[in-house]
């Protein structure tokens, strides 16, 4: 009986709050007795940390669907916080409360273990040093910043934030800085970890009982290097957790570096007192290259090659590419690569061939893009993505986002809610109604319908 009603209990919680609120903090409890002569509720928390979250944050959503489920006006709930076994004292005893609290587990760990753990997994890739980052005008400022950070950890640009679009070097920099500080400090803990890892390992500790052991490693680590903090946007337990990492190390002077798509100010969903601490040091951005700089790095990419490569091939290559250095090293390999299988030298005749598919599918790529389409209908409209994408309800700026939404859900295969997220709209339900408004209005109007189409083949030239 309590198996079916705690599970009925998570599929109502599931509807309200989502099945990641869920999964990180409601399967990490269980229903372990119900008093009925007490109208009692026992519910069992892995540790301190998981019981005193889920009181503070969730305690009337236990209150008011469990009083339900077990047809009780009223409910007393104690959340334990230790071995199950203890219930059968905690029963002996005469409790005049809702609640009790019992002993905390201490961690018995020593941190050199963790040092060494972590000193083992770093996560650091040995392929990207400083020597093998080609600068240029794009990128010099962050180089400079990066590698002086490696001359004075935790005192010089602490904490340094470098934000650009995907695929100009950002996480490249981040390997840099732990594989020099590495060469010079072979002591040192060094901890590369993508947002996502983070967002996964703490999850895990939660609900594995092991919250101690990930406050520790992370107090053990010397520099902290993580890659697309923009992904813990909205992730209010993940943020918490990383604001007091984040203190810790501050305060006893290790180096924190961040990467991010966007400027620390525009990165929705993110708590303002964490949002202040990325901006505590150098904030730097990191630009698409330059023609003579994609030459650079093509270049550089063939050094311990045998190839013998002309001028005019690294020139067309690199003036095919317009978007990231991933791809301009992707093109590069194509050609490589058929050049290889031929058994045919490299020319200029041999890399059209090659590319000839790519540019035509990055030229139908672009046409569907959500910038393109964002840039399309600013053009139009007078705006801008930054107006788009603002909280701001004016009427006329107002359309022209609703046009946006319904365009790239046509254009695009994207979901409702990817495009609210690129909008920075919560909810998927504001680009379903802006579809429908907007296709009331084209059949309605015939002057308005023009104009999108109008739009639409600005788009597709």
């Amino acid at each position: 009986m309590l198996n079916n009603i705690w599970q009925e209990f998570l599929n109502i919680v599931n509807q309200e709050v989502g099945s990641r609120v869920v999964d990180t903090w409601f399967k990490a409890v269980t229903l372990v007795k119900w008093d009925f002569l007490k109208k009692t509720i026992y519910i069992q928390a892995p540790n301190t940390f998981v019981r005193d979250w889920i009181k503070s944050h969730y305690l009337n959503l236990f209150s008011l669907h469990l009083s339900r489920l077990f047809n009780v006006t009223e409910i007393n709930i104690i959340f334990l916080d230790n071995d199950q076994k203890q219930i059968l004292n905690f029963e002996k005893e005469n409790i005049s409360s809702t609640e009790q609290r019992l002993p905390e587990k201490i961690p018995l760990q020593n941190k050199l273990p963790i040092k060494g753990a972590i000193r083992d997994r770093s996560q650091i890739n040995s392929k990207y040093q400083f020597e093998t980052f080609v600068v240029g005008p794009n990128n010099s400022l962050a180089y400079a910043a990066a590698y002086a950070v490696t001359q004075k950890p935790g005192i010089l640009y602490n904490p340094l934030f470098i934000y650009g679009e995907s695929g100009l070097g950002k996480t490249h920099l981040l390997h840099a800085i732990g594989n020099e500080i590495k060469l010079k400090n072979k002591d040192a803990v060094i901890l590369y970890q993508t947002s996502d890892r983070f967002v996964t390992e703490f999850i895990n500790a939660i609900r594995f009982d092991k919250i101690h052991l990930f406050k520790e490693k992370y107090k053990a680590i010397d520099v902290l290097l993580v890659d697309d903090i923009q992904f813990f946007s909205n992730k209010d337990q993940t943020q918490e957790a990383f604001f007091h990492i984040f203190n810790s190390l501050y305060d006893s002077h290790k180096q924190i570096v961040f990467s991010s798509d966007n400027y620390p100010k525009h990165i929705e969903g993110i708590a303002e007192r964490l949002r202040s601490r990325l901006e505590w040091g150098l904030v730097t951005d990191i630009h698409a290259p330059t023609l003579e700089t994609k030459i650079a790095i093509l270049k550089k990419k063939i050094e311990d090659n045998s190839e013998n490569i002309s001028d005019e091939v690294f020139h067309f290559i690199a003036s095919k590419v317009d978007s990231n250095i991933r791809e301009l090293e992707g093109s590069l390999i194509r050609v490589l690569a058929f050049s290889n299988l031929t058994n045919q030298p490299i020319s200029l005749e041999i890399a059209k061939k090659v590319l000839a598919h790519n540019n035509n599918e990055q030229k139908n790529n672009n046409i569907i893009t959500f910038t393109n389409i964002s840039k399309a209908v600013c053009k139009v409209y007078s705006y801008n993505l930054t107006d788009l994408q603002s909280k701001n309800k004016n009427k006329e700026l107002s359309l022209a986002r609703q046009i946006t939404m319904y365009l790239m859900k046509k254009l695009t295969d994207k979901s409702l809610q990817e495009i609210g997220f690129f909008l920075k709209r919560k909810d998927h339900s504001t680009v379903l109604h802006a579809i429908h408004k907007i296709q009331k209005l084209r059949s309605n109007d015939s002057v308005f319908d023009l104009t999108l189409k109008k739009i639409e083949e600005e788009i597709s030239n």
